[in-house]
Parts: structure tokens; sequence; C-alpha cells
């Protein structure tokens, strides 16, 4: 077959004459999202797999969602097309029922495949470039027959600003959080009104917003201790009862402690970049293998990975071409028109947001009610194959009829559906003047229907797959020698030729070559890399930030489109005087990337690299918020510590004056009482030594006068004397307890004012001492990119008899030793 260009190769076109004329896809028409839609035998499943076959071999990454096992016939490649190769997957008992061997049965299938193939004009040197474009493997969610990976990362709070992205981050919050409530049995939750998703929900926000990771565990513990004393005005308590939160704990634990779900929580972490690319930079085709899961098990991990790439999307920049696929097979249940499964909320917002990003969906199912109305109007490009029922026929017709171009009418349409055979699928592109007809190619991977989960095993081993841990790709420069004849793959080229021509406004450098440590080298080749390096000044009142920064990076761009993944390691700054102007004598050059030798292309790598700075670029800064305090990373951290002290001491002695002088007047008040109230009870008590003294008289009188007259008289008068008496103890005691009374609460003020003013010390110390850090981001007018072109990597190449080999001639250690400094 010819070249396509960058473009997919989906199959040829169908007219009434001839079907010769290819039918191709844009692939940057993707990140407007695909729709696929056919009944069982429509083709429908070898469209997709065309379609993840053509992204392959342009180097696109792809995510994979296979609820069935169709898609995992994406590894099913065999270049040599030998028997052998087919027998392990052919169906016995389809073998059988031809009355064929398994042997024979492989045999006939190779040569279907061979002779199919070739009638599409595809050799079987493009199924081994199809075969070495990606890494494919297949991860099987909550069982170990493939690939394991972990969902605790998903409960991990995002890589994301809150307050920046605070409506993202709670809508996917909701979304989570209905995705586990869905575990337990609570399903069609209204997250407004449910006392469970309200206080899973505020848990969540509560370490989000923190930054605080969260894992199921911490999840349990809290919903029985909370982390928060009230919900909206209510006490927890009251919003949710002790007892009843225990309850939703247990459900929770369940989960937790079945030994079914510890193949949940083991694996890799389900981490987006490390699923779409190896970590030296080349493409992952990941397929999720969930249809061993039952249905709330699947929810809640669809919902997650959705959620994942939500978050690794908006850490991306922004670009127009296509970054990812995400492919989603058999959608029905996940995004239904009216129906608000938790996958529905983070798919729509995908749908809609994902373009700016890159990142195209590709959604397929058999019927088109699967699909909410929505979710069909952001989808730019529809392929409609044989439908059930004209039912459907029509419900699609509806969302057809206001994008069709060309001129084409409901009858047309309506005809042309009608006469769908198997394979023919009407296109509707938006970027397209009209629909066309296409019969789908002769797919490279072997068809061999739906897999079962046994099978997964031996398809991982054929792909080659293990697992990948790392988490970012990168570049890293040449520190060892090449040995060319033992290891010929690896490493340069062994010859070059003449040095290439630049087209005017590419910039070119050479990297300094070092002295040969062998004298054998009989010569230098150099090979080209792309040198992006940027001048950055972050300035920033408020953080009282001034200063200036380099980020340089070199990195090989395979890509033809000059696509650069930037998140790789720095390397150490450059300036003009490190780098020669010339190379060396005599030397070879190796073959230049299509990227680094296209003006426009460099242009547009330049400034989507001075748009990923600017996105991801950052610094710390020093803040203590409560004290309106900032400092940049050049101030030591001690030094700002100091100068927090020194701001909150005449704060502390404020404070405290002013907390002394309150309780130093409730003292002196109490002090003036107890003064009275002493001065009170000596009255008393004279009054006291007084009545006993003309109580004792008057009882002598009374009793030597008992027998003479008046005797009555003075018994009264003894009487009373006694109830004078008896009042006068009385107020001496109501004085003694109140004298006691104002002593424990002078002694209580005097407690409480220690306590108060070494609070009021140790609060403002916490505060001196409360110290985070701020990232500061520049502006993009401060961005300089004063490097940006063609780096020529020098190699020395050593002869030691027949043997040749190459040596890295440049090091760190030919720049000058003075660098700026690296964030």
């Amino acid at each position: 077959m010819s070249e396509t260009n960058g473009l997919f190769y989906l199959g040829r076109l169908v007219n009434e004459k001839e079907e010769q004329q290819p039918y191709y896809l844009d692939p940057n028409d993707l990140t407007t999202h695909a729709f696929v839609v056919g009944m069982t035998g429509s083709g429908k499943t070898g469209l997709g797999l065309g379609l993840l076959e053509e992204a392959a071999l342009r180097g696109t990454p792809a995510l994979m969602i296979d609820p069935k096992g169709d898609i995992t016939n994406a590894l099913l490649h065999f270049p040599h097309l030998a028997p052998a190769d087919f027998q392990p997957w052919v169906n016995a008992a389809e073998a059988q029922r031809q009355g064929k061997t398994v042997a024979e049965m492989a045999a006939t299938t190779a040569v279907t495949w061979r002779d199919g193939l070739a009638s599409w004009g595809i050799q079987p040197e493009r199924i081994q470039q199809l075969a070495d474009s990606a890494q494919f493997a297949v991860y099987t969610p909550g069982s170990e027959a493939g690939l394991k990976v972990s969902i605790l990362a998903s409960l991990a709070a995002p890589d994301l600003p809150w307050e920046a992205n605070q409506e993202v981050l709670r809508e996917q919050i909701s979304s989570t959080v209905t995705a586990v409530l869905g575990l337990i049995g609570l399903k069609d939750i209204d997250p407004v009104r449910s006392r469970e998703h309200i206080l899973l929900a505020n848990i969540f926000e509560h370490h989000w917003r923190q930054g605080q990771d969260l894992d199921l565990a911490t999840l349990i513990m809290q919903v029985q201790a909370p982390p928060f004393a009230q919900l909206g005005v209510f006490d927890v308590n009251v919003f949710f009862p002790e007892k009843e939160r225990f309850a939703l704990a247990m459900l929770l634990n369940n989960i937790l402690a079945a030994p079914t779900f510890q193949s949940w929580i083991e694996g890799e972490p389900l981490a987006i970049e490390p699923l779409l690319y190896t970590h030296d930079g080349r493409p992952r085709h990941t397929i999720f293998y969930i249809a061993h899961l039952p249905e709330d098990e699947r929810m809640f991990f669809v919902t997650l990975l959705f959620g994942a790439v939500e978050t690794w999307m908006r850490q991306q920049g922004g670009v127009s071409s296509l970054r990812a696929l995400i492919y989603f097979d058999e959608i029905f249940g996940y995004l239904p028109p009216i129906a608000n499964p938790p996958s529905k909320a983070p798919m729509l917002r995908l749908l809609k947001q994902a373009r700016a990003f890159g990142v195209g969906l590709v959604l397929a199912t058999q019927n088109p009610a699967d699909m909410d109305y929505k979710a069909l109007s952001n989808i730019g490009a529809w392929f409609v194959g044989k439908l059930a029922t004209d039912q459907d026929k029509q419900r699609l017709l509806d969302g057809l009829i206001g994008a069709a171009a060309g001129g084409m009418d409901r009858r047309e349409l309506d005809d042309l559906i009608s006469r769908l055979d198997k394979r023919v699928f009407l296109a509707r592109n938006v970027h397209e003047r009209a629909p066309a007809l296409f019969r789908t190619r002769w797919v490279m991977n072997y068809l061999a229907g739906p897999l079962t989960r046994d099978q997964i095993p031996a398809l991982n081993h054929l792909a080659g797959a293990a697992a990948i841990t790392a988490a970012v790709a990168e570049v890293t420069l040449p520190t060892d020698s090449h040995d060319l004849q033992d290891d010929p793959g690896k490493g340069p080229a062994l010859t070059g030729g003449p040095r290439p021509a630049l087209p005017a406004g590419i910039h070119e450098y050479f990297l300094p070559l070092n002295r040969p440590a062998e004298s054998a080298a009989v010569g230098v080749l150099y090979q080209p890399l792309l040198l992006a390096q940027a001048h950055i000044t972050v300035r920033n009142r408020k953080f009282n930030v001034d200063t200036a920064v380099t980020h340089a990076v070199l990195t090989e761009v395979p890509d033809p489109d000059g696509r650069v993944r930037w998140a790789i390691d720095p390397v150490a700054p450059f300036n003009q005087d490190s780098l020669q102007r010339e190379p060396a004598p005599l030397a070879h050059f190796g073959e230049l990337p299509p990227a680094l030798s296209n003006l426009q292309t460099m242009r547009r790598m330049q400034q989507d690299f001075v748009d990923w700075l600017y996105q991801h670029k950052e610094i710390a800064a020093q803040a203590n918020e409560a004290l309106s305090l900032y400092a940049g990373p050049e101030v030591p951290a001690s030094h700002f510590r100091q100068l927090c002290l020194e701001t909150v001491q005449p704060k502390i002695e404020a404070e405290t004056q002013k907390a002394a002088a309150r309780h130093a007047r409730q003292i002196e008040a109490l002090r003036q009482k107890l003064a009275r109230e002493e001065r009170e009870l000596a009255d008393d008590q004279a009054e006291l030594s007084h009545r006993k003294q003309k109580e004792t008289l008057t009882h002598a009188r009374t009793v030597f006068g008992i027998f003479s007259r008046g005797r009555g008289r003075r018994l009264e008068q003894s009487q009373n004397q006694r109830r004078q008496t008896q009042k006068a103890e009385a107020a001496v005691k109501e004085s003694e307890q109140e004298i006691a009374a104002m002593q424990q609460e002078l002694e209580r003020l005097e407690t409480e004012k220690a306590q108060e003013l070494a609070a009021i010390r140790q609060k403002w110390l916490t505060t001196a001492e409360t110290v985070t850090a701020v990232s500061v981001t520049p502006f993009k007018k401060d961005i300089d990119p004063d490097l940006f072109g063609v780096a020529w990597f020098p190699y020395h190449v050593i002869q030691t008899g027949d043997h040749m080999r190459h040596v890295p001639g440049y090091n760190s250690q030919t720049l000058p030793d003075k660098q700026d400094e690296i964030l």
C-alpha cells in the first residue's frame, strides 16, 4: 500500500462502480471525538481495531476499555502469518463444527489472513511495523489474570491547585463517591440529599483541599470520626448519628476486608502518564479488560479511570493535534440518556473539554439509544454501520440530519443506512464537506472474537507485556559506548553522511567535543537532537519574588509532527560560549529527522515549549499567610523563620499587655470586694462578741430572778438575746464563706491570667512557625527561549582491529563550571 502521510487508512470508498479509492481519516479530527454504532456482525469491532492499528503506527498512545473481550484482539498481530501463530487462538469448537482439527483450522486461517491483507495492499512488513510501534498490554482490574492495577492512587489528591480547579475537583469527588457507594449497594443516590454521599464528599474535600492523599482505610476510619465538627450548620452527630456512621463504615470495611478486593489495591497505580508511555518514551496501547467484573465494580473502575484521565489531561499543555486516544467499546449503561451513573459526569466533561488538550474519545455501541444526546452533540465524527431495528435508525437520523452536509436530506440518509452491508459504514465527519460511504479494510490483528480471562496471561506473554514502574518517559544522554558489532540495533548508526543543510531560520549548535580516552579514535559522528532552552524571569510582588532561572532540555524528536514530551529531566543550562560554532573536521552526520528540518514545525515546537513552561514551570516561595510575609527561594529558611519571630514579638507584647490589663482590672475589683468583706467580717465578729456577753448577763439575771416577781419578762428578754446572738453568728459564718469563695475566685483569676498569657505567646509562636510553600509561576512574556534548534551530539568512532564502536564525545564536564540555577 502507498504512504498515508500520517492519515489513518480505514478502508475504501464504496460507489456503484468499484472500491479502489482509499478512505482516510485525519487523526486530528478525532480531537472532536468519534462515535461508532452498529449491530452485532456489522463490522464495528473491525473498524475500531483498524483505527487503533493506525493510531499505533502513527505513534499515538491509547487507553482502551474492553467490557466484552473483543478489543484484546489488538495484541494478536502475527508478522509471519504462520499457522503456528494462529493455532493457540482459533476456536476449537468452530473447527470441530467444520470437521477440521485445530491445526487445520489454524492453517486455513493463516491463508485467509494472508490473502485478505494482500487484497488490501498490506504486506507482512507493515504488521511488523505495527508490532514495533507501541507496547501492547492487557490490565485486569480486580484480577490477577492480566497486569494488575491499583485503584488507591485514584483516591489520592489530584496534582491540581484546589483554588483554581474547585468546580472540576468537586465534580470528580462527587463521581468518585457515587462509585464507592455503588460498591456497597447504594445506587441511584442524590448527591444533595444522601447523607452518605455528603459525608464522604466532605471527607474527600477536606483532604484534597489540603493536598493530602486518601485511601480506603483512612476513609473508613474518618467515617466513624470525621475530621470536622459540623456539616452545614448542624453538628456532625446530629446530621449523621455516630451509630449510623458506624454501620456505613462497616459496609465499606467489608469491601476492604474481602480477600477478592486485595487485587484492587495491588499492582501499578492508576496513573495515566506511564499507562500511555513507557519509561523511554515509547507509546503504549493499554487495554483494561473488565468483562470478568460485576456491574457495580465495572462502574467503579470506569469512573475512577475517567477521573484519572481528566486529572492528567489538565496537567498537559493545550494542543490542536491528537495527543492520545481513549477507546471505549460497548458503552451501554455508562453514558445513558436519562439515568446518571457515576461514569456519566466525567465522560461528559471529557467530551466537552478534551479537544483543547488533544485527547480524543472513540465510543462504540450497538444501539444509538445507549448514548446521551448531550454526548452525541459533542462528537464530530460518526461511523454508522448496519442497525438492528428501524427505530434505531430513526433515532440516529434525528442526530445526523442537523450535521449532514452536501445537500443530503433525511430520505437519502435513510436509504443509505438501510442498504448498508457488513463492514460498510456511513461516515459523517464535521471536518468534511459531505458524508462518505466506505468499506473497512482488512485488519492486521487476528479477529479471534471475545477472549476470556483465562486467555489473558498467554496474551500478555505473546506481547511481551510487563508491569511498567517508571512514571515519566525520560531521555538520558549516553554515558557509555555502544558495541555496534555485537549489538547493531543499539546506539547511533555506524556510518553517516555529509553535514545536512538546514533551512534558513533553524539554529544549529554543536555540543562540545571532548578528547577521546582511547587512542584508537578514527573519526567523529554527530547525531541530531533538539536543544530547547529558555531564560525565565519569575516576578511576584505579593510573594516578594524576583528571580531568574534557566530550563534546558536535550531530547530526540522521532515524531514527524514534532510532538515533544517536555516533562523530562532538564539538563545543565548552556551558554553561547559553551557551544561550538563548527563541527570537528572530517566529521560524519546522522540522518536529520523530518521535524528538525522543517521550519514551521520547529517554530510550532518552540511555541509549544514556551507554552509548556508557562503552564508547568514554577518556583516555591516561602509564605506565612497569617503574617502576610513572603520571601523568594534565595532567602534561607532559617532567616525567614527569624523574620517571622521578629514580626510576632510586638504582637505578643501588645496582646499580652491588653490581656494582662483586663485580668488586672478583674483581680483588683475582686480584691477590693474581698477587703470590704473582711471588714464586714470584723464588724460581725465584734457584734457577735458583744451579743454573747449581753446574752450571758441577761441569762444570769433571769436565773437569779426566777423566783421573784417579773420573771416572765426576764425570760422573754433572755430569749430575745439568744435570737440576736444566733443572728450575729449567722452573719459571721456568711462573711467567712463569702471570703473563702472570693479567695478561690482570686486564685482562679490568677491561674487564668497565666494560662491566657502563655496561650497568647504560644499562638503567635505557632503562627511564626507556620511556613508554607507557595507556587509562583512566570508570565509568558517573561519566558525567553534563548536557545532553540538542532544540537549535534558528538560520538568518537573507536576502532580496535575489525571491531568498531561509538563512544559519546560529550559530557557535562565539558561545560563551564559556573551554571545558571535550574528549577
